[in-house]
């Protein structure tokens, strides 16, 4: 089977709307994905490890990164630095792995800009009143940064016009079920799978 560069999935979503949860069960789902782990200037949340679910630097190290041009993307989000690195993304496509890429609408507008094969993904919840329930009752952030996502919710979910796919994130089990179906149908489609398999298009009676 022939070489062929992998896929690279954005999925964004409002904080709070479980993109972690639902990209961390992708992952379990569908083990041969490959994660991108972004960089961030924010603290490490209870229970998070350097290297997991994130580079932690400091603002000084991630300046220095983003003016080196090491980032293939990267925005300031609630008052945090998220970058995804350049050479990390290349790699893993050009071995014909196929990647996810965890990041906000703002990071997923520069990523299609240069990668317009890019597959957008965006995760709603089912209401900005659940989205509240939900931030308060995972306990990881004050009442003034709620207020502040809270604030800027509105306006991300106005951009999920942009993606390709929309999963409403009301129950998760189906959400999860959802978002591994675009991952599965996106690696069937005719140009993939004749790229792959040339073989089988050359047939003759």
């Amino acid at each position: 089977m022939p070489e062929v560069e992998g896929l690279l999935f954005i999925v964004a979503a409002p904080s709070g709307a479980g993109k972690s949860s639902l990209v961390k069960a992708l992952l379990e789902d569908i083990p041969d994905l490959a994660l991108s782990i972004s960089y961030t200037t924010r603290a490490p949340r209870p229970g998070e490890q350097n290297g997991r679910e994130y580079h932690f630097v400091d603002q000084a190290t991630f300046a220095r990164m983003r003016e080196a041009g090491e980032f293939l993307e990267c925005a300031e989000v609630h008052g945090n630095w998220y970058g995804t690195s350049k050479a990390q993304i290349g790699r893993l496509r050009a071995a014909g792995r196929d990647v996810v890429l965890e990041i906000d609408w703002q990071g997923a507008q520069q990523v299609r800009r240069l990668f317009p094969d890019a597959i957008g993904i965006f995760i709603l919840p089912p209401s900005l009143e659940e989205l509240g329930r939900r931030l308060i009752n995972r306990g990881q952030d004050s009442e003034e940064v709620i207020r502040r996502r809270l604030a800027a919710a509105a306006a991300e979910i106005g951009h999920a016009v942009e993606f390709d796919y929309v999963i409403i994130n009301n129950d998760f089990e189906r959400a999860r079920g959802d978002l591994a179906a675009v991952v599965r149908a996106s690696r069937l489609a005719m140009e993939r799978q004749r790229a792959r398999h040339p073989e089988l298009f050359n047939l003759k009676d």
